[in-house]
């Protein structure tokens, strides 16, 4: 809308050039008329001062005062009107006489320093006009003319002030008349406009009012009247439209009639469709119930029978075997992994469809991992005779930080499907570094190639569906669930990174995928001590080629000198203090291998790399002359080591096993199978002194009732009293209020620990049990068993257990975790206030977890994880007042006994 209506532009446009037009005629007939009537009184004033000069001559040369005074007198008499004042003035600017009385002569007289002027001189003074002319001597003293070729000298002269009253009031008087008759025209054009106002805005303003009606819906209105030109146009044109408006109206009532008509039965079918999709959603869920209980009862029935079948495996390996009883046991326990390993599949793609897998946050070393992976992975390789490489560039860092178990899945997952689908050839994991650290992230580049059956792009397009392979066939002949790219499609997603590959059919295939990892502050491995072979000269004789580039990559990195040797040539001169590795492979087996030791001195350190992990091959290797056997891919460390150690012997290879420490603890073990019952002792009694067992929960509450014990291995799933019921009453009346107590289950089901922990339990162990994870745990909880006779936060036994047996590793460890508190104190505050937001607690949180892990201090790490865990549960900070507190005191503990170990 305008800021102004029709009314006012029409009454401006009519008044406005008429105001200008008079305004600015009368102000310049005012001047002009201003004009003419002070030049007319200048004239006027010229007319009487001349003459009188003139006249006033005879009275000048005779210096008669009294003939002057009469003339001027009479002269200022008779233009009174006009004249204020009449002076006349000596040559050397003396008054000499004057008409009347003049308060303040000065202005008649000419300034000081000017001349007489030589004609009449026009001034202003305010209001008035002053003129002054010469006085000229026309005659001498006698009487007689002077000669008219001389200048007549100028005697004096005559200054008359003359007033402009009489021209100001003819001023006033122009004025007025010319202001009359602007407002005049103002009136008439004020009253043409009026009447345009009328004529004009009246119909629009009907017309305003119709089309108002109309807007509210009465659109029989119309707009009446006689009308001329555009505005009967306009009127028609409503009209028109109010017309238009009304038909279109009509026929949409007929419309919105019918189309309610039909929302009403399409309401009644969505109506049904919403009870059967209710009915629907209620069978979804009942089906992700039945799901859940699915998994959870095929992971306790898969889990307890392997169990046994694994753990007894490992028992009976433990004795003295014939060697076809030895390759018969092996042969069960890899049955029974693979079995597991499918099991694990199928739960780990459970998690991931749910969303609640969780990724860990944890600094460890990058090459220690892959090397981990690769040995895992060498065995499946070698039974195959490919070869399997391990290429890391150097500027990749190798303190990272993340999750190093399910990095591991992930390679384990690509190389693994690599071996199992290549016949012959290579299987090459090659790691690099995309561009340079980018706000302490690195970009980790990780490419699996292979040269096995391919994929065809037909294929391609499935290769990622769940339980799935490429066709059906493949399942049968290479076995599988069709779970694992799936599962690390997923994952890698889930860490933040992307994954693709390219693929031809019978050439071989390549995955790639890129994380972006955070890299570590502390070093999570020792130092290497490469100063002691930098510089040093190695003969290299590696017939396959990715094996060659990762071994040149990593001796080069080392700062060796390297020196290809191929395969066909012979030996040239090598120094006794050269190192040579010799690689076998397809195109040069251990015949070949065993030859080219044959052919060198028994002076040099020889390293054989063998595709193999069969020990009588690694014996006959020895008694030809080599030093070290290792097995590819090779291990940096070993190879290393090996590199170090030209004097070592074989016999350092198989070390001799320690015997195991004794725990000297009383350990109660529940299970209602008795085949794990029976294996959980076994494992118990190499262990701990004293083993207890139950068949169930009643009899764990009993004999924790009647003694005490220093740890407890809970199974859940038990008839007569469950596990977490047991638990229970074992914390509520018993002597082990206080006693550890580990859950021994076969539901691996996610988030199974995290409920388990919540009803009670310490700690987790999901069956097959572990033997190491077993033991490691009955030396933690052991160990915090017997400190905790005082109130100790910090566990330096374990702090520097947990840095790799290194003090000083362990003291840095602590330092970094007392800095961290500091970032934690000001949240904390907030978060008691009420006024922190529970993500960012649970980030903070979860990351103080993630320091602790490596400090020894499992209390406070206990406390964290029960905090994070029941963020994670949706419960509000607020709520968590008590718990926070409690976290405070425990970090001022550690405060506290922190500077004793520092």
């Amino acid at each position: 809308m305008t800021k102004y209506g029709l009314r006012a532009r029409v009454l401006a446009f009519t008044i406005l050039p008429t105001l200008i037009i008079g305004g600015l005629m009368a102000g310049y007939f005012t001047f002009h008329r201003y004009q003419q009537l002070e030049n007319n009184l200048i004239d006027q004033g010229i007319n009487i001062i001349e003459p009188l000069a003139i006249a006033s001559e005879y009275g000048m040369t005779q210096h008669s005062r009294e003939s002057l005074k009469r003339l001027i007198g009479l002269t200022h008499r008779k233009n009174s009107p006009l004249i204020k004042s009449i002076a006349v003035f000596t040559q050397d600017n003396q008054l000499f006489v004057t008409s009347n009385y003049h308060r303040d002569f000065t202005r008649l007289r000419l300034p000081d320093g000017r001349p007489i002027p030589e004609l009449t001189s026009v001034s202003r003074y305010g209001d008035d006009i002053i003129l002054r002319t010469p006085i000229q001597a026309e005659t001498s003293l006698d009487g007689f003319p002077l000669p008219s070729d001389l200048d007549p000298p100028v005697i004096g002269y005559i200054s008359m002030q003359m007033t402009m009253d009489r021209a100001m009031i003819l001023q006033y008087r122009d004025t007025f008349f010319a202001v009359i008759m602007v407002l005049i025209g103002i009136a008439v054009s004020a009253l043409f406009g009026f009447r345009l106002v009328k004529s004009v805005t009246q119909p629009i303003t009907d017309m305003v009012k119709a089309v108002h009606k109309i807007r509210e819906g009465r659109l029989d209105t119309r707009v009446s009247g006689q009308l001329t030109g555009e505005l009967d146009m306009l009127k028609n044109g409503i009209n028109a439209m109010a017309k238009a408006l009304s038909e279109y109206h009509e026929e949409m009532q007929q419309n919105i009639d019918q189309a309610t008509s039909d929302l009403r039965e399409t309401l009644e079918q969505i109506e049904i469709q919403n009870v059967e999709l209710d009915m629907a959603k209620k069978r979804a869920q009942e089906a992700a119930r039945v799901k859940s209980e699915f998994l959870a009862n095929m992971s306790h029935e898969l889990r307890t029978p392997l169990n046994g079948v694994i753990g007894f495996t490992r028992q009976l390996l433990k004795t003295a075997l014939t060697p076809s009883q030895t390759d018969y046991m092996q042969t069960i326990e890899k049955s029974a992994r693979n079995l597991l390993s499918i099991i694990n599949d199928i739960l780990d793609f459970s998690k991931l469809e749910a969303g609640k897998l969780q990724l860990e946050h944890i600094p460890f070393s990058l090459r220690d991992t892959l090397n981990e992976t690769m040995h895992l992975l060498g065995p499946s390789a070698h039974d195959k005779q490919l070869e399997l490489s391990l290429r890391i560039d150097a500027e990749v860092p190798d303190h990272l930080t993340g999750d190093p178990m399910r990095l591991q899945q992930v390679i384990t997952n690509l190389a693994g499907n690599a071996i199992k689908f290549t016949e012959q050839g290579n299987v090459d994991v090659h790691i690099s570094q995309s561009g340079p650290l980018h706000q302490g992230k690195c970009r980790l580049n990780v490419q699996i190639r292979d040269t096995g059956i391919g994929i065809s792009p037909d294929q391609q397009r499935q290769l990622f569906q769940a339980f799935n392979q490429a066709d059906s066939s493949i399942s049968r002949r290479y076995g599988g669930t069709g779970l694992g790219l799936v599962i690390t499609q997923k994952l890698v997603q889930q860490m933040g990174g992307l994954i693709r590959f390219e693929s031809e059919l019978g050439q071989g295939s390549v995955f790639t995928f890129s994380l972006d990892l955070e890299v570590s502050l502390l070093p999570q491995a020792d130092q290497l001590p490469l100063d002691r072979i930098r510089g040093r000269r190695v003969w290299l004789l590696e017939p396959d080629p990715f094996t060659r580039a990762a071994l040149c990559a990593l001796l080069e990195e080392w700062r060796l000198d390297v020196t290809l040797v191929e395969p066909d040539a012979p030996w040239p001169a090598i120094a006794d203090q050269d190192m040579v590795i010799i690689g076998s492979s397809q195109r040069h087996g251990s015949e070949s291998v065993l030859a080219r030791l044959d052919g060198l001195k028994r002076r040099q350190n020889r390293i054989v790399l063998l595709s193999s992990h069969e020990p009588a091959l690694y014996e006959e290797m020895h008694q030809h002359g080599a030093l070290h056997c290792l097995s590819k891919p090779v291990n940096h460390r070993k190879l290393l080591h090996a590199l170090l150690s030209p004097e070592a012997t074989k016999n350092e290879l198989l070390p001799a096993p320690q015997p195991r420490h004794i725990e000297d603890i009383r350990v109660l073990a529940v299970d209602d199978n008795a085949a794990n019952l029976k294996l959980i002792a076994a494992m118990l009694k190499e262990m701990v002194s004293q083993v207890v067992v139950c068949k169930n929960g009643k009899e764990a509450v009993h004999q924790a009732q009647s003694q005490g014990f220093d740890i407890i291995f809970m199974d859940i799933q038990m008839p007569i009293m469950d596990g977490i019921s047991a638990t229970q009453a074992i914390r509520s009346q018993s002597l082990n209020t206080e006693t550890p107590i580990v859950a021994v289950t076969a539901h691996a089901i996610p988030g199974e620990r995290e409920r388990l922990i919540r009803q009670g339990m310490d700690d987790y162990l999901a069956k097959p049990i572990d033997e190491a994870m077993l033991a490691q745990l009955i030396k933690d909880f052991a160990h915090r068993r017997h400190q905790s006779s005082g109130p100790q936060q910090i566990d330096w036994t374990l702090a520097v257990r947990q840095a790799a047996s290194k003090p000083e590793l362990a003291q840095e460890m602590l330092t970094m975790l007392l800095i961290s508190f500091d970032e934690v104190d000001a949240l904390l505050e907030a978060a008691i206030r009420g006024e922190a937001p529970s993500q960012e607690v649970l980030d903070q949180l979860h990351r103080l977890n993630g320091g602790c892990a490596y400090s020894g201090v499992p209390g406070l790490q206990r406390l964290l994880s029960q905090l994070e865990q029941q963020l994670r549960d949706g419960v509000a900070v607020a709520e968590l007042e008590p718990e926070l507190l409690e976290l405070q005191d425990a970090i001022e503990q550690v405060r506290a006994e922190a500077p004793r170990y520092l």
